[in-house]
């Protein structure tokens, strides 16, 4: 199943990033611009993020007591994470800091300070994979913390540095 929901995935990615190519090669038309090329890849990346929110918002609301906590939400949807933060670095290697005209919050620190990029997102495996341990532990408590932490220095510590607000 892991298998199947990681090809899933990369497919998905993979899919989108070929879209505008292979629009254009069919339509007997020139390859995509670069212009067209950094909108394919802020398409890819904000389908990126809105996965990790989905895979993020039930433990958050494990969190803020509107669901009950559940060992097993919180291993499925951190495993889930763990792939999805492991394909960050793919995902943001294409250069659009200095492409004009895209709807974007990302910053341009991402690829002026890629390394550091890399290692926040590098980062958020670590701590989804401190999340994983305790849930399969069965410790409510220390999942939670887990939890709390993996939002605030993994996710929110990528998106105080590299994602503009509003």
């Amino acid at each position: 199943m892991k298998r199947f929901v990681m090809s899933g995935l990369i497919a998905t990615c993979s899919i989108a990033a070929m879209t505008v190519v292979l629009a254009a090669d069919e339509a007997g038309q020139a390859p995509a611009t670069p212009e067209q090329q950094a909108q394919t890849a802020v398409e890819v990346r904000q389908g990126l993020q809105k996965l990790m929110n989905f895979q993020m918002a039930p433990m958050g609301d494990m969190l803020k007591r509107k669901l009950p906590f559940d060992a097993a939400t919180v291993t499925k949807r951190t495993t889930n994470i763990i792939a999805l933060a492991g394909m960050q670095s793919d995902a943001f290697a294409f250069d659009t800091h200095k492409v004009t005209g895209l709807k974007t919050k990302a910053r341009d620190g991402i690829w002026t300070n890629k390394s550091d990029f890399d290692a926040k997102s590098q980062n958020l495996v670590n701590l989804a994979n401190e999340v994983l341990t305790a849930a399969k532990g069965g410790d409510e408590a220390a999942t939670k913390k887990a939890i709390a932490q993996m939002g605030s220095k993994g996710c929110g510590g990528c998106h105080d540095q590299f994602k503009d607000k509003g």
